[in-house]
């Protein structure tokens, strides 16, 4: 079991606080610990962004708690009462991330009100030094980077997806093993779009960085895409591949262009890495599946069902392969302004 540096941070984000809240003599800094730890974010965004709101909902709540305790005083049963209300008040405000804290923020308030505002003063106090502690610690150590994350996760997804595509029409894997594959697959594609949500709420403050970032958002968006149809893909064999009673040259066929675009998607992410050689990507595009689908759709031997069925199939093809001409383009329009290319306006408008 290996330590990620947010379960570190979180860690070292506690021990500071409390060295922090003993430091400047807060009467009880473990609520300066519990402050950090519900604020440690996987992103600086979101770190500031939860800041931002766990400051406006703990000053609200604060004054809600300080108001309550006057009205009905602090009994376990107004407290209850007054966190209910605080909660539903965080739901209304859509700060739904920030209940746990405001909650806290309440409770110890008003049970601290009777021992007299000094002590109110100091909780509130020792939660704010959670909150701009472990602001603090997510940005200065070891600050996230979501890109490099991104694109390992996305090279080993698409390296998955192609042992699947081309073992899904020749039937080698067992059942059980093909199954807990697409399953971690699919797990993978999830946390990939996590990934890529977390890189893209990044913010850039210059503009021409922030231009290339949005550049290089569209290409990861692309990426995601075309494994999202490859999975498709993957689905429509499984479902209506061998249900269908055609005979093997059809097979063969459809397994030649998931073959080809297989090859197509591993030749995109080699030319991603600029590990081709000049022309040596030209024969790799696929041969077009258009063609295909009419080929099934006028078929004289086949029943309507079974035309149907891999028809469903070539579409999920035609799907996939649209996907991959389309990350192309856009692989290509990338690398021409990245080495300073001129732009081709013809090109840039089939993007």
């Amino acid at each position: 079991m290996t330590i990620g540096a947010r379960v570190f941070k979180t860690g070292l984000a506690v021990a500071i606080a409390l060295w922090i809240g003993s430091l400047i003599g807060l009467k009880l800094p473990l609520i300066a610990a519990i402050a950090s730890v519900v604020m440690i974010q996987p992103s600086i965004y979101r770190s500031w962004v939860q800041v931002l709101q766990q400051l406006q909902s703990n000053v609200l709540g604060a004054a809600v708690a300080i108001a309550a305790v006057w009205l009905v005083g602090s009994s376990p049963l107004s407290i209850g009462i007054v966190s209910v209300l605080v909660i539903l008040l965080c739901i209304r405000l859509r700060a739904e991330e920030t209940i746990g804290l405001t909650v806290v923020t309440v409770v110890v308030l008003m049970e601290a009100h009777g021992l007299g505002w000094p002590l109110v003063m100091d909780r509130l106090a020792a939660l704010l030094t959670g909150i701009v502690t472990a602001f603090v610690v997510n940005i200065a150590i070891a600050p996230p980077r979501h890109r490099g994350r991104f694109v390992a996760q996305m090279k080993k997804s698409q390296t998955q997806l192609s042992l699947l595509l081309r073992t899904a029409v020749s039937n080698e894997l067992r059942e059980n093993v093909f199954n807990r594959e697409l399953s971690a697959l699919k797990g993978q594609l999830r946390k990939l779009e996590d990934a890529y949500d977390l890189y893209a709420e990044e913010r850039v403050v210059r503009k021409a960085p922030r231009a290339d970032r949005a550049r290089l958002l569209v290409v990861y968006q692309g990426m995601l895409s075309a494994l999202e149809r490859g999975v498709t893909l993957i689905e429509a064999v499984e479902v209506h591949y061998f249900a269908a009673a055609a005979d093997g040259a059809w097979r063969r066929e459809i397994d030649s262009h998931i073959e080809s675009l297989c090859a197509y998607h591993e030749h995109l992410m080699w030319k991603w890495d600029g590990l081709l050689k000049p022309g040596a990507f030209a024969s790799a595009p696929p041969p077009e599946t258009s063609a295909l689908l009419e080929r099934i759709a006028g078929s004289a031997e086949m029943e309507r069902a079974d035309k149907t069925r891999l028809a469903v199939v070539a579409s999920a093809i035609y799907a996939y392969e649209e996907r991959l001409r389309r990350l192309d383009k856009l692989v290509e329009h990338w690398q021409d302004r990245r080495d300073g290319a001129p732009e081709d306006p013809e090109r840039l408008l089939g993007l």
